[in-house]
């Protein structure tokens, strides 16, 4: 397993709870097949873009660190990709 740390933003529009189910859905990807969350070390909570995207100059930022296979962090851009509620999202691999 490799360590990441996955950084997502999602619009600002969205509620809490809708936010929260879209966020815990991602993860259950990484720890479907053992993958390991270490931690939601930060909730950035909402901040301003540099620049606009998809007509929003706001979004609310989370970064994640976990151990997870290549395939599993395949799968979570594949569906981060398609799903509307997230901006953008930003996978680094740590050593």
């Amino acid at each position: 397993m490799n360590k990441y740390e996955i950084m997502m933003i999602f619009k600002p529009d969205l509620e809490e709870n809708t936010r929260n189910e879209v966020l815990e859905g991602l993860k259950g990807i990484l720890t479907s097949n053992g993958g390991i969350i270490d931690n939601v070390s930060e909730e950035m909570g909402m901040r301003d873009l540099a620049y606009e995207i998809k007509d929003y100059t706001k979004g609310y930022y989370v970064v994640l660190d976990v151990h997870v296979n290549p395939d599993e962090i395949a799968e979570f851009e594949r569906l981060s990709r398609i799903n509307a509620n997230v901006l953008r999202h930003l996978t680094l691999r740590r050593d």
